[in-house]
């Protein structure tokens, strides 16, 4: 089995190379994170190399120990970074290493596939991450039942319109990989698709 950590890579700089020939607006456009335009989405993608352990610890403390409001307090403040900036932290071998406390590999790989999904969903442009990855992360977002974004699977069939991929029983949920890997993540769809919340 190849190992997750090593499509972190290509995930990260394929967001890159889109974004580098995007045309400006590119960035301030919505993402399918609630609230995030695509610059908010590579700020907090790149964040744990722009950001010592001291100074996470710093910012979880002045967040009250709440990730989430770190991640929102972080993102909106580093949003407004140079976009060649953003850029370079995408395409460093220091993100591409990176690991999550107590994710491992599949954590990071987790982290870069459903981010860079959530912009190139919402660009309507191709998946930049490898089929193989997205096909990685839907089998463990899957194997979780919906627990990790609170998603219901109670009674859904999913199915990748892409792949054979399958899972589940009852009402029948399909479309590609990428867009599962989303509706798992408790993301909602352009077309308005969206799984129960549990």
């Amino acid at each position: 089995m190849t190992d997750p950590q090593s499509w972190v890579a290509p995930t990260c700089t394929g967001l890159a190379d889109l974004l580098a020939v995007a045309d400006a607006g590119t960035w301030d456009a919505p993402t399918l994170c609630e609230k995030w335009l695509v610059r908010h989405v590579v700020a907090h993608v790149t964040m744990p190399v722009r950001l010592t352990p001291e100074r996470f610890g710093a910012e979880m403390a002045a967040a009250g120990g709440d990730f989430t409001v770190l991640s929102d307090t972080v993102a909106a403040r580093d949003a407004s970074l140079p976009a060649a900036d953003l850029l370079g932290r995408l395409r460093s071998p220091g993100l591409h290493a990176w690991q999550p406390p107590g994710g491992g590999a599949a954590g990071a790989l987790s982290h870069a596939v459903i981010h860079s999904l959530d912009v190139t969903i919402a660009l309507d442009r191709p998946a930049v991450a490898p089929a193989e990855a997205v096909t990685a992360v839907l089998d463990r977002l899957a194997a979780a039942d919906g627990t990790w974004f609170g998603t219901d699977l109670t009674g859904v069939r999913l199915e990748a319109t892409d792949t054979g991929w399958s899972r589940g029983t009852g009402r029948l949920v399909r479309a590609d990989s990428g867009s599962l890997v989303a509706l798992l993540s408790g993301r909602t769809l352009p077309d308005g698709r969206a799984l129960p919340r549990a």
